[in-house]
């Protein structure tokens, strides 16, 4: 039995174990597999490095270490500084065997680029290995360890470290049974907003052929925005903005920073459409310009694209992590002026939404700020630019808080994963998962599945003249132009770094 969960790749041999959570009892878990070497010490603040050669078997039968990261987000995992650093690892689910080249997906977690692990139950990747996937979950750099500005040092770490994943997968996959030659890429929130960053990187191109999006934040920043924000970092540190004095700090010191310096982000205190103080850096070799630019250039054409957002995306922030206030007309215009929409937009948004009290319709507004505008803009522009892409809209509303989360940020991801057990499932179902629930899921899953594995996802792909769009829900629709009464409000909206 050992030698049936033991995999000969390139860099050595790796002992796994059977999922637990398989159905057919076909997939094999091989967890904490070191794509590279840990990034402190002499790799602290530097772009990733080879891992240790593998002596003998290793045992790769439990997780790895999360990146080091605060307690500010709900999901974040749990670490201390007592954690192991060694955390530029994988996991591998996979039912198919060395030879058979099954589809393969990496999974990139969400989290703002705070917080996040790819060992999450809500990311157990068994359900989707069963439908006949690969699927890879990586673990990346997060908060100042991977996006703050380190003079002298790469920005975008935590890209780069997504991109070393893709090359060990290229190189090592095929011992898993599958097929580096037809890799998709997959992400929700921060996740998402590295696969359009990736899709715009000189360094991944070649490295995967699809990709998807779900919840894709249009957040990115100049390289001038990102060293504000790590000058304000080294004031609350009290050490100089240098490599070698940050380099000289536990990481503990600077999660502990964190939670400050979330509050201060350029040089008027705030980042429009942001919820972090962290963000992909546009304007250095690892990212020359932002994903929309390069995607409208055509520089992804030939990679397949599968996008969408839920209806409802800012409630989760509204509703359990933020106190929304909208203190009246002239409230409601300022904030909705930083977001770029002046009265006649906030008017508009208003004739199409005359029910909502205006703190509903600013949280409205923000989920389309945030999330659903450049989900969908990105799709367009590929499309325009030659990509094929296809667009969904989640629009089942979840029972928690007496309905009050509707089709909230993050809802779409334990019916992706077939994880409706999990704790995160269990919290946004408001319990157990119905059988309808049960069949959203299946859904969900073979699009995400027939998309990896073909390139079309089941539906009409964009085209330059309409956004045809896949609403899930109870009972699904399709739509042959996107129905939402708000997006010619955001026509002109420029969506540029800051």
């Amino acid at each position: 039995m050992d030698a049936e969960l033991t995999v000969d790749t390139p860099t050595g041999r790796l002992r796994g174990a059977p999922a637990p959570r398989s159905q057919t009892g076909t997939v094999l878990l091989h967890q904490g597999i070191p794509y590279a070497a840990a990034p402190f010490g002499e790799h602290r603040f530097a772009a990733p490095a080879p891992p240790e050669p593998v002596d003998g078997v290793r045992d790769c039968t439990t997780p790895g270490p999360p990146a080091p990261q605060g307690g500010l987000l709900v999901g974040a995992a749990r670490w201390t500084p007592d954690t192991p650093l060694e955390c530029l690892v994988l996991n591998v689910w996979s039912s198919a065997r060395a030879g058979q080249d099954a589809p393969v997906l990496v999974w990139i977690h969400g989290g703002a680029y705070l917080a996040g692990s790819a060992s999450q139950p809500t990311y157990d990747g068994t359900s989707l290995a069963e439908t006949g996937l690969v699927v890879v979950g990586i673990n990346y750099r997060v908060g100042f360890e991977g996006f703050g500005h380190v003079p002298e040092r790469p920005d975008n770490r935590g890209l780069l470290d997504q991109i070393a994943a893709l090359r060990w997968v290229r190189d090592h996959i095929r011992a898993f049974g599958g097929d580096p030659g037809n890799v998709t890429v997959a992400g929700e929130s921060a996740g998402a907003g590295s696969v359009a960053a990736l899709m715009a990187m000189p360094g991944a191109r070649g490295l995967f052929h699809r990709a998807i999006a779900h919840s894709t934040p249009g957040d990115v920043v100049r390289t001038e925005t990102a060293r504000l924000v790590s000058e304000r970092f080294a004031e609350v540190l009290g050490v100089p903005l240098e490599a070698e004095a940050l380099a000289a700090l536990p990481p503990e010191k600077i999660l502990a920073a964190t939670d400050e310096v979330l509050t201060h982000t350029d040089s008027s205190g705030r980042r429009n459409r942001s919820m972090t103080c962290f963000a992909p850096v546009v304007g250095g070799p690892e990212l020359p310009e932002a994903p929309l630019e390069a995607v409208a250039r055509g520089q992804a054409r030939d990679i397949d694209l599968l996008t969408g957002h839920n209806m409802h995306e800012y409630r989760l922030f509204s509703e359990l992590v933020q106190n929304v206030y909208v203190d009246g007309e002239e409230a409601l215009q300022r904030k909705c002026a930083r977001l770029g929409l002046g009265p006649g937009e906030v008017a508009a948004y208003r004739e199409a939404h005359p029910g909502l009290s205006l703190r509903d319709l600013y949280v409205r507004i923000m989920g389309e700020a945030v999330f659903g505008e450049f989900t969908l803009r990105l799709a367009e522009t590929h499309a325009a630019a030659g990509g094929h892409a296809h667009v969904f809209r989640l629009a089942l509303e979840s029972p928690a808080l007496g309905g009050r989360l509707g089709a909230c940020h993050a809802l779409d991801l334990p019916f992706a994963f077939g994880t409706l057990e999990s704790e995160l499932g269990a919290f946004l179902l408001d319990g157990a998962p119905t059988d309808t629930h049960r069949a959203l899921s299946r859904r969900l899953m073979d699009a995400w599945h027939d998309f990896a594995a073909t390139g079309d996802a089941g539906w009409p792909p964009v085209t330059t003249g309409a956004t045809p769009v896949k609403v899930w829900d109870e009972a699904d629709e399709l739509h042959a132009h996107d129905p939402s009464p708000t997006r010619e409000i955001w026509r002109g909206i420029d969506l540029a770094p800051k």
